[in-house]
């Protein structure tokens, strides 16, 4: 039986991890857990309890909110040496908020199973702002069960929640095809921008002129303006996704569309541009700084 005000544990502070537990522990008791202390030092001052390790984040949650960043993470902070895994009490929900894909998902759901926990596979979409505010887009796969049993803490961080089928996975596949998507938009926008530069246009005029008619796009609109900061001020915008994430993800999409035999070649493109990007050592900056692989900074004549 779950408590009518359920106990989440959040485990991964990170972008999306932090806004969400700040959300979450202004109406719910929340336990968190991240390997960078300082992380859960910020929670902890919040109301959050500090907890030592994920088996002991986990140990008195109904409810196990995931927010980590690859496939690794996951088995980490689940299976991993002081795992979640140990410690669930039976009929726990664990919310698998990050992108790792679709058979990442229905692996993991099955190993829960075996520890009687059940899982909702909830990746989600909207950036650390709009976490902090509720305002997420959530894609839901899940038995019916496990997404009530999650619906107190999904309602306070979505302002979107779709349910796509009752399956762990079935989030995981329409957040590849967001993520498809927004991966190809981006990578449009630097090509239209390193264009604009090579042409001697002014990018910030060019940004302004597109970003509201038929040519523009919401990751034109916000894309544009950092990368047209990367060469206006020239250094790195604030960082608000990796462009290492991109990388993942990508990959997830060419690795699913593969699978299931059907052509994505415009992804492709922008997985080879984000790898690109990596190599280049900007894997850990602001995925709009990809830009800078089509057209470095300095003048557009000087490269």
């Amino acid at each position: 039986m779950h408590s009518a005000t359920p106990r989440v544990a959040v485990l991964g502070l990170g972008a999306m991890g932090l806004p969400m537990a700040r959300r979450l522990v202004t109406r719910l008791p929340v336990s968190v857990y991240d390997v960078a202390g300082d992380r859960r030092a910020l929670l902890a001052g919040d109301g959050a309890r500090d907890a030592a390790s994920p088996a002991d984040a986990a140990r008195d949650a109904d409810l196990v909110l995931v927010a980590v960043r690859d496939r690794d993470q996951l088995d980490a902070a689940l299976f991993g040496p002081d795992g979640a895994a140990a410690t669930l009490r039976p009929g726990a929900v664990v919310i698998l908020t990050s992108t790792v894909g679709p058979d990442a998902a229905r692996e993991t759901a099955e190993r829960l199973a075996e520890a009687s926990a059940l899982t909702v596979d909830a990746p989600v979409s909207g950036g650390p702002v709009r976490a902090g505010e509720g305002d997420l887009l959530i894609v839901v796969g899940g038995p019916e069960a496990a997404l009530d049993a999650a619906r107190p803490a999904l309602d306070l961080l979505a302002s979107t929640l779709t349910v796509v089928g009752p399956r762990p996975g079935d989030g995981q596949a329409l957040k590849a095809i967001n993520q498809l998507l927004a991966g190809v938009h981006i990578a449009a926008a630097a090509e239209a921008i390193a264009l604009a530069r090579g042409l001697g246009l002014d990018p910030a005029t060019v940004v302004e002129s597109l970003r509201h008619g038929a040519a523009g796009s919401f990751m034109f609109a916000d894309r544009g303006p950092r990368m047209v900061e990367t060469y206006a001020e020239g250094r790195d915008p604030e960082v608000r996704s990796r462009l290492d994430i991109f990388v993942k993800d990508m990959g997830i999409v060419t690795g699913i569309a593969k699978s299931a035999h059907v052509p994505v070649p415009l992804a492709a493109a922008a997985e080879q541009l984000y790898l690109l990007g990596e190599r280049a050592g900007l894997g850990a900056r602001d995925d709009s700084s990809v830009v800078t692989v089509l057209s470095p900074r300095g003048a557009p004549g000087d490269e």
